[in-house]
């Protein structure tokens, strides 16, 4: 599978600009690169930007299904390069035609295939407390069969937390999912935050978090612990850069999850505007490697590479609650 992430910095309503942006990142990237993909993805409201305080502030930028600048924009990239296009954006959608009330308004994601066509619309299901100054909760976590891609479960940041943080930590609701449809790809679109300091967090740029990836796997355990024959692509596709006081946490990463084991097959730095480009049929960077106690950290092995460590016990999350300091960052049993 031939995989696109488009990293990438939005502002906050400002869309034309945004959109540019994007634009600009593709630009630079491998022109052949792009010709060849199965699927490119952006983050969580690529366009509109993620942090909205209320229904009045984000009203502007709200968008119908189909028809708003982020639909048009992904059925036009879809176009191009003859691939499958997920966006983030701010749905509003008019529900008159049941009964007379206002309109309901969404965090979701479109999917448009290779022709043009809208074929899924996802709502994010787990909502972060600035989502519900606005939102309303969607009706589950995403379940579709995409042509060319395979059974596919979809998730928007938040989606890959325990409900609400009410939740046991175990319940790992978005990971069950996932072994519940049978999922061969796994996609979430992220505005995924970190609570460190702008100044620290950005002076590395071209550095993953890892902090942030060892959470994310965490949050993936019932998957490596099933053990599954077929390998399944999990691709978390993040926003970097800042807004106002927001700190965003890049990293986007394409995993691969087989017989318990996870490798990295790309990821991009913590500050880093571009696409990242991933072609599953190569063999991937390394593997995450389980630590040997809960309390020390997560490794990752880069064949022939001296083994870096990571703190795996203090990565923030699309909630940015604190990860429960008891927990362990063990990959695999």
């Amino acid at each position: 599978m031939r995989i696109g992430c488009l990293q990438f910095d939005p502002q906050v309503g400002d869309v034309d600009n945004n959109i540019n942006r994007a634009d600009s990142v593709l630009a630079r990237a491998k022109q052949d690169d792009l010709s060849n993909l199965d699927v490119l993805i952006l983050p969580e409201m690529a366009f509109s930007g993620y942090n909205f305080t209320s229904l009045k502030h984000i009203s502007p930028f709200l968008e119908y299904e189909s028809k708003g600048v982020s639909s048009l924009w992904a059925r036009v990239t879809a176009l191009k390069y003859n691939t499958n296009v997920i966006v983030g954006y701010p749905e509003q959608v008019d529900v008159s035609h049941k009964w007379p009330t206002s309109p309901e308004y969404y965090n979701s994601a479109v999917v448009v295939n290779s022709e043009g066509e809208t074929i899924a619309n996802y709502r994010k299901h787990f909502l972060y407390m600035i989502d519900e100054t606005w939102a309303l909760e969607g009706r589950g976590f995403g379940n579709e069969f995409i042509p060319g891609l395979g059974r596919t479960a979809m998730g928007i940041c938040m989606d890959i937390n325990p409900y609400k943080f009410e939740a046991p930590w175990d319940a790992f609701e978005f990971a069950y999912h996932v072994l519940e449809v049978r999922a061969n790809l796994v996609i979430v679109s992220m505005a995924w935050l970190t609570r460190e300091e702008a100044d620290t967090f950005t002076m590395t740029p071209s550095e993953p978090d890892m902090e942030t990836l060892a959470y994310w796997v965490q949050r993936l355990k019932p998957i490596i612990r099933a053990e599954s024959e077929q390998e399944i692509i999990v691709i978390l596709c993040n926003r970097c850069g800042i807004e106002g006081d927001t700190v965003y946490a890049g990293t986007s990463t394409v995993l691969g999850i087989k017989q318990g084991e996870v490798s990295v097959y790309g990821l991009l730095g913590r500050g880093e505007e571009n696409v990242l480009f991933v072609d599953t049929e190569n063999p991937p960077l390394g593997k995450l490697m389980p630590s040997i106690q809960p309390e020390q950290d997560l490794e990752v092995s880069p064949a022939g590479d001296p083994v870096p460590t990571v703190a795996g016990t203090s990565a923030l999350q699309d909630g940015c609650a604190e990860l429960d300091e008891d927990e362990d960052v063990e990959i695999s049993s």
